[in-house]
């Protein structure tokens, strides 16, 4: 009897423990801090490609092997197929995010450092700085990332502190860095420049916060792209642009001018701009998520894209305000005015006044002086504190007015698919199923009232609001008096009335 034909055993493939320990090598060193994870993330992404030539190497080298021991070849698997779907789309997409300029992503989101881990560890700095400030300089600051502090010193020097923060995987470059972004005071003539120099180190993320005190009399011009900006106690002009971060400017005898402009709206921080007493002009352009301006004795100017709100009080001179949505100007504000994506409410506003808008609910108190109004798909309501001249043009929206009892007016009311209500003496309303109109004459006519509505009611009222709907009502008849109550006689035996139970 011939003996059996024995297949000879297929060889188990080594290509995938190989690659296995390779990359368990790798995350040991990242654990054991031997390497920073940032720096096995760079080498991965680039040097990825490496471990498939490695792979493809010992799968030669098996193929030769089995070939010369006229064994099975050994095969990849279904092991080995998911490893090399998983490691080409992981170093695919290290590659990638290797790409990507984190410096100009991090200004864009308004993210800082410790968004990033990978880049390294933090390592945090101190420097002091001293220079004199000679009579009638000025002063500019520039950090590119970073906050800037500028507050009142007691002497005629310029004092600066700065802390910074540095990634870095080891002390040392941290420390090699920290010697190439020394911040830097240069003096030109009357102005004097203040440089935190995060850019000294290239590339190298370093993050530097100053904190600056100087003479009151020292005009301020800060440039900054990301970080805080607070200035408090001046007497000159003070002029700051920012991209990302918050703005605080307070006790400025002078001008104030922010510039607020950046490429696109930050994603994940909040911006805001906050002004409060300045004996100056106010202007303020670009892009930001909240303005607050109070207690200014100029005039003050808004120009650009305001997200959340806008919020102004007691401004002494005129106010212009102008952005894709909203275009307002006003000669005084002694109140408030505040100004959200869906609403403007103000009190105690000067005219001329001019508004224009859509939908926007508007709410205007104690109004002084003439007004022009342009809206759309939403209401409006406007309370007089003394007679002017009233033009109110809306689309798909009330108009409601409330005149103080003793301004005497003339009416032009007229509204397309709604009503007219003016109940007053001298004034001619009617309405019918296209619309309605009111026109007339009360008093000495001191105020013109012209009010178009398409599609809304018109109201035209004495006093608040509050009491529009009783005021545009007929007076009612008085009730009724109620009869007198029939005494009760006094129970007694002889009574013929009928007793109580």
């Amino acid at each position: 009897m011939s003996s059996p034909v024995v297949t000879p055993r297929k060889r188990r493939s080594m290509t995938g423990p190989f690659v296995l320990i390779i990359v368990g090598v790798i995350f040991l060193l990242g654990n054991m801090h031997l390497i920073s994870w940032g720096r096995l993330g760079i080498w991965f992404a680039h040097y990825w490609p490496l471990l498939l030539i490695v792979w493809g190497v010992l799968k030669l080298v098996e193929h030769q092997r089995a070939k010369q021991e006229g064994v099975a070849a050994p095969g990849i698997g279904a092991g080995g197929i998911i490893l090399l779907i998983f490691l080409i789309i992981a170093g695919l997409t290290a590659s990638e995010v290797s790409r990507v300029k984190w410096d100009e992503l991090s200004d864009q989101w308004g993210l800082d450092e410790s968004h990033f881990p990978f880049r390294g560890n933090s390592f945090e700095f101190d420097d002091q700085l001293t220079q004199d400030l000679p009579a009638g300089a000025a002063v500019k600051i520039v950090n590119d990332r970073g906050a800037v502090n500028v507050n009142i010193s007691n002497n005629d020097k310029i004092e600066v502190s700065a802390h910074k923060k540095i990634r870095a995987d080891k002390q040392g470059e941290a420390n090699q860095w920290n010697e190439q972004t020394k911040p830097q005071i240069t003096v030109s003539g009357n102005l004097i420049t203040i440089n935190a120099n995060t850019r000294g180190a290239g590339n190298h993320p370093v993050m530097a916060d100053l904190n600056i005190s100087l003479p009151r009399k020292a005009a301020v011009t800060i440039a900054a792209q990301r970080g805080d900006v607070n200035v408090m106690g001046r007497d000159g002009t003070v002029e700051i642009a920012n991209q990302h971060g918050d703005v605080n400017v307070e006790d400025v005898n002078g001008d104030v001018n922010l510039n607020l402009d950046r490429s696109s709206v930050s994603m994940g921080g909040h911006n805001s701009a906050r002004i409060s007493q300045v004996s100056g002009d106010v202007s303020v352009q670009g892009r930001s998520d909240e303005v607050s301006i109070s207690d200014v004795k100029g005039a003050v100017r808004l120009n650009g894209d305001f997200t959340d709100s806008v919020k102004l009080s007691k401004i002494g001179k005129s106010v212009s305000f102008k952005t894709s949505r909203t275009d307002m100007e006003l000669a005084k504000l002694n109140g408030d005015l505040d100004l959200d994506s869906d609403s403007l409410r103000a009190d105690n506003v000067t005219g001329p006044l001019h508004v224009s808008t859509r939908s926007k609910d508007i709410t205007l108190e104690a109004v002084s002086g003439d007004a022009r109004i342009q809206n759309e798909n939403s209401a409006v309501q406007i309370e007089l504190k003394s007679a002017g001249n009233i033009q109110v043009d809306n689309r798909n929206g009330d108009i409601h007015v409330g005149i103080p009892d003793k301004v005497g007016f003339k009416l032009d009311a007229r509204s397309q698919g709604g009503e007219v209500d003016a109940n007053f003496p001298g004034v001619k309303v009617v309405n019918d199923d296209n619309g309605g109109t009111g026109a007339g004459t009360v008093g000495n006519g001191a105020a013109h009232l012209v009010l178009n509505s398409q599609h809304g009611n018109v109201t035209v009222h004495k006093g608040t609001s509050e009491n529009a709907h009783s005021m545009s009502e007929p007076p009612q008849p008085p009730a009724p008096p109620m009869p007198p109550k029939v005494p009760k006689l006094p129970r007694n035996s002889s009574s013929t009335e009928p007793t109580e139970n």
